[in-house]
């Protein structure tokens, strides 16, 4: 098994001018102690579930870019993607860079949004259930239209391009790959069985059922579901004088119910101490999985 950190609270970081420095020896830290990945959420308010709407945020591939300079071998990602925040074109063409710049390092997490005050008070679009799945389906087949190399028209009922030609490829062979997350048992998961390289969802309760969702999708297309890649989110908390123990058990189950990959942030982050509790008594268990 293996851990990816996740960033979805900035709070911890200081002051806006401290915010570099502290992101920058965070990421150093996570590789140096053997995270695999590296994801950072993608809102521009802190959402409810977390904090207050006006905690501070950063944007998330702005976050990636500047984190692929102070690192070189951990995996980046955003988990995930809103479909809608960004054209797809511009999107495809972000994630391109980012993957060139840090040599082959940068996977496209994506889902359909759901946060609608977040988006509605920035201007952006927000469809109800059945159009947000559309433009999810629709931005995913840009991305790899232009990850193909091709560069003709793409045509359908949200968006249209003049040409999807990208240049220079992706350092990823063939392609960056593309997690697809959500909690949708049906069109999400259905999604996932056409087009992702993996999945991601909530680690709860609930999570082996998703795995058993994802199988049945599978075969609805035709795919093997192992070529999917399992994983889930759950957070890395282990502080504590049983921190590590429950930790480890938690992980094992998740292990257990199918999941490779973990993401997981770890509750107010503020030094390397914590990411290396979690690299000198964790990660060397479960990496054995």
């Amino acid at each position: 098994m293996r851990l990816a950190l996740h960033l979805n609270d900035y709070t911890h970081l200081g002051r806006p001018k401290e915010m570099g420095p502290a992101l920058a020896r965070i990421a150093r830290t996570a590789e140096d102690v053997g995270f695999a990945r590296l994801s950072a959420t993608d809102h521009f308010w802190q959402i409810s579930q977390l904090g207050e709407e006006d905690e501070p945020m950063l944007e998330v591939y702005s976050v990636l870019a500047f984190l692929a300079g102070h690192t070189s071998t951990i995996e980046l990602q955003a988990l995930v993607t809103a479909a809608t925040y960004r054209a797809p074109g511009l999107l495809g063409k972000t994630v391109t860079t980012l993957d060139v710049l840090s040599g082959g390092r940068a996977l496209l997490g994506i889902g359909t949004g759901w946060n609608e005050q977040e988006a509605t008070g920035l201007g952006l679009p927000f469809d109800g259930h059945d159009g947000r799945y559309e433009r999810l389906e629709e931005t995913l087949r840009i991305c790899l239209q232009m990850w193909s190399g091709s560069d003709a028209a793409f045509e359908d009922q949200h968006y249209r391009l003049g040409s999807t030609l990208s240049v220079p490829r992706p350092v990823s062979d063939p392609r960056p790959r593309i997690v697809v997350g959500g909690g949708g048992e049906l069109r999400t998961l259905k999604l996932a069985a056409k087009y992702a390289d993996a999945m991601n969802v909530w680690g709860g309760p609930e999570a082996g059922q998703k795995i058993t969702r994802l199988r049945e999708r599978c075969e609805e297309v035709g795919r093997d579901h192992t070529e999917i890649e399992k994983t889930a989110l759950w957070p890395l908390d282990a502080e504590g004088p049983q921190g590590t123990d429950r930790l480890l058990q938690e992980l094992r189950r998740l292990h257990d119910l199918g999941f490779s990959t973990v993401y997981g942030a770890v509750p107010g982050i503020r030094s390397a101490a914590q990411l290396e509790v979690i690299g000198s008594k964790v990660i060397p268990e479960t990496s054995s999985w």
